[in-house]
């Protein structure tokens, strides 16, 4: 699992008001974790929300902020009667798991000392590490939310000492505004992160303030972190296909896991084969292509293709005397016990 971003509709620890316009902008760039506190907004408007999450088809968020005993108690049965699916926060463990017991809510309560409104982490790393592998040790306890840039401490040193010294995954709260600081929360091991009056107010360095540019931003910079950026641009057949002269040469293009793909120009026909382990898929481009079986000969048309499964013999002819450009395509390492799973295609009438 990659480094995995939460964000907070809220602003100084508390829901903002506009909470439900700025989740649809959220939910519309494909952000899939998102949380709100339960302070700032009534107890229906956040069961609406929560609601609205999940129909969106991301995971709900709900962060404690409570400071006595009694209110944290109360967040936690809000947690339970909103139906989040994690609850974040929160130092009073012992009164809130029998709360949450088989809600199906997972936990993930604060280390260290939790003090003041927003709220501050107090204490040296040796004890806000040893409070952590004791939180972290509870049975009904998922993981911890780590309130680091919240510390006078070194954070770096911190977050890389609590997530040493705990199997569970940490999420780093409070004031993450930069690249740079989600550089350090993925290099410190954690499990993800939090960010919310930052992108709601403007301040992650982006095109724009607006929080439509600074979700971009953020989710942008994640995937980079997370190596999910596509480094493979678009190409033109047309071009592609005139710097190849010498028909039965492919070029290969470029392989994408264990795939292959070429450019090929056919010319006249090919002798009877079959791959042992690989499945192809020839796409014409220009010209025509006659491909044989032993059981039928079928005609591929330019903007058709035809698929050849491993183990099947077959020989291509080039129907058009000045050759077929055909894109060809081989999956790759098919393990030879492995069963042939035949699925069809459809492929809808464009017109």
């Amino acid at each position: 699992m990659g480094l995995r971003f939460i964000f907070m509709l809220t602003r100084n620890d508390r829901t903002v008001p506009d909470a439900s316009q700025q989740l649809q902008t959220a939910l519309s760039l494909g952000v899939r974790h998102i949380g709100f506190k339960d302070i700032g907004l009534p107890i229906e408007q956040l069961k609406g929300l929560n609601a609205a999450i999940k129909t969106g088809g991301a995971t709900s968020y709900l962060e404690v902020v409570s400071l006595d005993p009694e209110s944290e108690i109360a967040s936690a049965k809000a947690a339970a009667e909103i139906g989040v699916d994690v609850l974040l926060g929160g130092t009073r463990v012992d009164d809130v798991l029998p709360i949450i017991k088989g809600t199906g809510i997972r936990y993930f309560p604060f280390p260290g000392r939790i003090t003041g409104h927003p709220s501050v982490l107090e204490g040296a790393i040796d004890e806000i590490v040893e409070s952590a592998k004791t939180v972290a040790g509870r049975d009904g306890v998922h993981g911890l939310d780590l309130l680091a840039y919240r510390s006078a401490e070194n954070v770096p040193e911190l977050m890389k000492a609590v997530c040493a010294a705990v199997t569970k995954p940490v999420y780093i709260a409070g004031s993450i505004d930069t690249p740079e600081r989600i550089t350090v929360v993925q290099s410190a091991g954690a499990a993800g992160f939090t960010i919310g009056t930052a992108a709601l107010d403007g301040k992650y360095p982006a095109n724009g303030n607006d929080l439509p540019s600074q979700l971009t931003a953020i989710i942008r910079d994640v995937a980079a972190l997370n190596k999910h950026l596509s480094p493979i641009h678009k190409k033109n057949l047309s071009i592609e296909f005139a710097w190849l002269h010498a028909p039965s040469a492919p070029k290969v293009e470029l392989h994408v896991n264990s795939m292959q793909i070429k450019v090929a120009m056919f010319r006249g026909a090919s002798s009877w084969s079959f791959r042992q382990h690989d499945d192809q898929l020839f796409f014409v481009h220009r010209g025509r292509l006659l491909m044989k079986f032993r059981d039928r000969e079928e005609i591929i048309e330019p903007g058709e293709f035809i698929v050849v499964p491993y183990g099947v013999e077959h020989s291509a002819v080039a129907l058009s005397e000045e050759g077929c450009e055909v894109l060809l395509t081989t999956s790759t390492a098919r393990p030879a016990a492995q069963p042939r799973e035949v699925t069809s295609l459809t492929l809808s009438d464009p017109s």
